[in-house]
């Protein structure tokens, strides 16, 4: 069934953007009107186009919180502590902002250029999730190229759902636009729809991590993660927090606005149509994240534990 959902823009009274507090733009940020950022992407997706199935979105959402859980046939829950449901959910959150700054800006945004980059961000760390059979400690023992198992639990459930068939087909192209280890410009993308998907997915899963308040907390959850599925690109937790700034600046900049086209400029057009905030937050955030490591880092110097003392927020981790 297609149609319209009307969701009302409540729970947030706002007057002028400069009269927001602290804590209004912090859940603006995070999930929108409500505590729930799935009523925030569902209404997204509506404005952008009142054809999308929105029924099956709901439905997505559901089963993957029930995946990420432990509530799915064959699964077990989540037992990763950065790429996590949390960051799941927040990425989606991403991809349907950019889907509408998009369409704000007068670009043409077909449902099936929705529908591959919304299945994909659901589904693209699906592949750090255990199955009953597993007989993996962690889930990030799958870390080395965990796109291939994410692609591979995606079809299953396509098929399980019977959904449209092209999604089996062009989804495995947008969900590799994730990992950082392949260059994008390598993927064969099989449609235009598959390509501008890919862009928009990649960017808001780099977006969503960096911009994330409990992103520097989370950091040495990264690098265990990194230790368990076997890649030693850093010695230590504080060596990978000294080179995330550098690794923006020379690594993830150029991918953002090369590689993906600079799609994350829509965000800028989404808050200010959506919030009259003339802001890109998710830029605004990830540059308070690196001023901040910088300035700690300098303070503490190769001591996790007095880093720590600087680091209190503690991240949100399950459905």
């Amino acid at each position: 069934m297609r149609g319209e959902m009307h969701l009302p823009d409540q729970g947030i009274d706002l007057t002028t953007p400069s009269a927001m507090n602290h804590q209004q733009l912090t859940r603006i940020f995070e999930s929108g009107a409500t505590n729930n950022s799935t009523d925030e992407i569902l209404l997204l997706i509506s404005r952008i186009q009142p054809a999308f199935n929105t029924c099956a979105l709901q439905q997505l959402d559901q089963d993957i919180t029930r995946l990420f859980r432990g509530d799915y046939p064959g699964f077990l829950a989540s037992n990763t502590l950065y790429h996590n449901f949390t960051h799941t959910r927040s990425v989606v959150l991403a991809t349907s902002r950019l889907l509408h700054g998009l369409a704000c800006s007068g670009r043409e945004i077909s449902v099936q250029t929705m529908e591959l980059a919304l299945y994909s961000a659901y589904f693209h760390d699906a592949g750090l999730l255990r199955t009953v059979a597993d007989g993996a400690r962690n889930g990030a023992f799958y870390t080395r190229n965990h796109e291939q198992r994410s692609i591979a639990i995606l079809n299953q459930y396509l098929t399980d759902r019977d959904l449209p068939g092209f999604l089996g087909k062009e989804c495995p192209s947008v969900i590799q636009c994730t990992n950082l280890s392949l260059d994008p410009e390598s993927i064969a993308f099989p449609s235009p729809e598959a390509r501008l998907a890919g862009c928009i997915l990649g960017s808001s899963d780099i977006l969503a991590q960096m911009a994330d308040r409990y992103y520097l907390e989370r950091l040495p959850f990264l690098f265990q993660e990194h230790q368990e599925g076997g890649l030693h690109t850093f010695r230590s937790a504080i060596e990978l927090m000294r080179k995330t700034t550098s690794f923006y600046h020379d690594v993830i900049l150029d991918r953002l606005e090369r590689s993906f086209s600079n799609i994350s400029a829509a965000m800028h057009i989404h808050f200010k149509e959506r919030w009259q905030i003339d802001e890109n937050l998710y830029c605004t955030n990830i540059f308070k994240n690196l001023d901040y490591l910088e300035a700690i880092l300098e303070r503490c110097g190769n001591r996790l534990g007095y880093l720590k003392a600087y680091l209190k927020r503690v991240p949100v981790s399950g459905p």
